[in-house]
């Protein structure tokens, strides 16, 4: 079988990996995949928003099931387009991705189907937005509408802070269009839980709790970034919260999607916070997680291809969908600076014997056919064990035995959820 994968960062090496594990697999492309991933998946250089090339190469290779793995190509249409020339295709339509393509439709889909949520204004003129934050309870958080590489959300401690960043992104436009409409939320407390979900529109399966590590340096300080690691699963996801998230949030929303015809099939990803009232959504992602993907894939006993095809074809409930015991640890190995200014070029070494698996985010092939640095995010060092200390510790005992110049990681990766763990 034929099957295509499309992203080229630590995500997309995490399913590859996790689908290659299928042996009726033939041929795996990546589109347009990196330096490391080329080491299991055939790479091609078409890049992930190219719709155009994307749907061609498709065709001419004749791709027989496709796994569309980034924001920004769900968000444009590309499951539309490939399903449309027969290719059946993991990831939700157009009409559905729009659930993380605008804060805005994913705010007001919440208050209309009472999905719990932090409470929020939405504004498209500036004069409204400060006028409205004289008053408005701080701290508090301004979300640009649209998609901004993950970074359009600030979190302002301050009324002049929070006056700087609705100026930043309605006057300056620092995020394009994406800030053309801004959303001002009530700032809520408590720990956060990421839950990936298998949906087809009809059945919801969640899968293994995880938890971020976005600050750049150790003790969660420093600047926000793409995510310096994840455990899984979070200790602070208990049986009974779980439960009540499937009631009050997962059930709903896929619900919810339905009644406004925009059937979501495909991965949901939930980003939750445990509040002293609740869990409520902090924001959706259309598709899976990064790097949460990278601890949670590693735990899936069950055969990924046979669960996105089921999901494809609207057959979720008819396949098993199992996780392992115990627990996984992701330390990424970042470029010193990031996600400031850094320097790429470096050789990246990583031994055979290496006891942990290694996903690539940014590593390209040089001219010496050498893996090297590429970008700021470098890799994803990743071990299973029996107990979330056991995983932690082999993940740092592997890290420590990747190298390249420059190589910058947080020393603290699990420490929080650990503590938490111990508090039960």
């Amino acid at each position: 079988m034929k099957v295509m994968v499309v992203g080229g960062g630590g995500r997309e090496h995490a399913i590859i990996k996790s689908l290659k594990k299928n042996p009726e697999i033939t041929e795996m492309y990546a589109l347009p995949g990196n330096g490391g991933i080329a080491a299991d998946a055939v790479c091609v250089n078409i890049g992930a928003k190219d719709i155009e090339g994307v749907v061609k190469f498709a065709q001419e290779k004749g791709i027989e099931f496709a796994v569309v793995a980034p924001d920004d190509p769900l968000v444009m249409g590309m499951v539309d387009a490939l399903e449309a020339v027969g290719i059946p295709c993991f990831g939700p339509e157009r009409k559905a991705a729009i659930i993380e393509g605008s804060k805005v439709f994913s705010k007001e889909l919440m208050r209309k189907y009472g999905i719990p949520t932090a409470e929020y204004e939405v504004f498209t003129d500036m004069d409204k937005a400060l006028m409205y934050l004289e008053e408005a309870p701080v701290p508090v958080v301004i979300k640009a509408d649209g998609l901004a590489l993950g970074k359009g959300v600030i979190i302002a401690q301050t009324r002049d802070e929070a006056k700087k960043a609705v100026r930043s992104m309605m006057e300056d436009r620092i995020f394009g269009e994406s800030g053309s409409r801004i959303v001002i939320e009530e700032f809520l407390t408590g720990p956060e839980v990421s839950v990936l979900a298998f949906t087809d529109g009809k059945t919801m399966v969640p899968m293994v709790s995880s938890m971020d590590h976005k600050r750049a340096l150790d003790n969660d300080e420093g600047l926000n970034t793409g995510g310096m690691g994840t455990v899984a699963p979070n200790p602070y996801y208990t049986k009974d919260v779980a439960r009540e998230c499937m009631d009050t949030i997962f059930i709903p929303t896929m619900k919810a999607m339905n009644a406004e015809g925009r059937t979501f099939k495909g991965c949901l990803y939930f980003g939750l916070m445990i509040t002293p009232k609740g869990p409520r959504v902090i924001e959706y992602n259309c598709r899976f997680g990064d790097p949460e993907t990278q601890v949670v894939l590693p735990m899936l006993k069950s055969d990924l291809l046979t669960i996105m095809m089921a999901v494809s074809k609207g057959e979720l409930e008819s396949v098993p969908v199992e996780f392992m015991d115990g627990a996984a640890c992701c330390v990424v190995m970042a470029s010193k600076g990031y996600p400031g200014k850094y320097t790429t070029g470096y050789e990246i070494k990583i031994p055979d014997d290496l006891d942990a698996e290694c996903y690539i985010a940014g590593g390209k092939i040089n001219e010496d056919g050498k893996l090297v640095t590429s970008g700021g995010r470098v890799l994803g060092v990743v071990a299973t064990a029996g107990t979330l200390e056991e995983a932690v510790r082999k993940a740092y005992s592997q890290t420590v035995r990747v190298t390249f110049e420059n190589a910058y990681y947080r020393k603290d990766i699990g420490k929080r959820a650990l503590a938490a763990g111990k508090d039960e």
